[in-house]
């Protein structure tokens, strides 16, 4: 049995203080049972919510970080450091530091396999621009980043990464993918992972789908077996908002 997942990444958002006040609120709507909730937040606010959660089942990660332990890389965040303040998962090669911060499919491969040496759970996010979906490049652009970002792993190690779907057009524009276009694509990416591997690593990987998720939709992206959650941004910034995600997950069918 798969383990929902529901992730929120708050990207550039909240103070320190906010964050404190954001968790007061979101706590007793996080812990749900069947499910498994996580906050992505700025470096910043991870010592606070690390410690905040602590006696909860809320997992707390990081937006990003390098793949070496330490050297002259000003401005960059190690693994030793994220696992030292006890962060449970880090977001790798999410689109806007593919686009923003030239992140390639290497650097993703190099900080995923990093990411699970130092006992972090990578949510490992894939996904193709407006021009490549219009250009019917989706399965090929999709297949790549997960074959690269994957590779060198082993087929257990395969499954203790969470692998997010997140068609790059649907982010932040309030447009999502069809429940169905997006179950087509995290089924496609299953039998990527079962091609590279095994059939046991693609029924155990958990695939998350990612872009514009809200408690209006939520529902109809959960009703596909493929789908195992979602990673959440701006619904995630309101605490009620998202605990009504984390409940739609909690209230899901069983699925093999």
């Amino acid at each position: 049995m798969r383990t929902p997942v529901i992730a929120g990444n708050w990207k550039m958002f909240k103070t320190v203080e906010e964050s404190r006040e954001y968790f007061r609120t979101f706590q007793p709507l996080g812990q749900k049972e069947g499910v498994e909730t996580v906050l992505c937040v700025p470096y910043p606010s991870l010592p606070e919510l690390v410690e905040a959660a602590r006696e909860t089942d809320i997992g707390i990660g990081a937006q990003n970080m390098h793949w070496e332990e330490e050297g002259a890389f000003t401005g960059e965040v190690s693994p030793t450091m994220l696992k030292g303040l006890h962060v449970s998962h880090v977001i790798v090669g999410h689109s806007e530091r593919r686009t923003h911060f030239a992140e390639t499919d290497e650097s993703v491969r190099l900080k995923t396999r990093s990411a699970l040496d130092h006992g972090l759970t990578p949510i490992v996010c894939v996904g193709e621009t407006l021009e490549e979906r219009e250009k019917e490049r989706t399965r090929d652009v999709v297949r790549n980043q997960v074959v690269q970002a994957l590779k060198g792993l082993s087929s257990e190690e395969a499954t203790q990464t969470i692998l997010a779907y997140e068609p790059v057009w649907a982010i932040g524009t309030g447009k999502a993918s069809t429940a169905e276009d997006a179950g087509e694509v995290i089924g496609f990416i299953r039998q990527t992972v079962e091609e590279q591997f095994d059939s046991r690593a693609a029924e155990r990987v958990r695939i998350l789908y990612g872009g514009s998720v809200k408690p209006a939709n939520v529902d109809s992206f959960l009703d596909i077996p493929d789908i195992d959650g979602g990673l959440v941004g701006g619904a995630s910034l309101d605490p009620e908002t998202f605990g009504q995600l984390v409940s739609a997950a909690s209230a899901r069918r069983e699925r093999p």
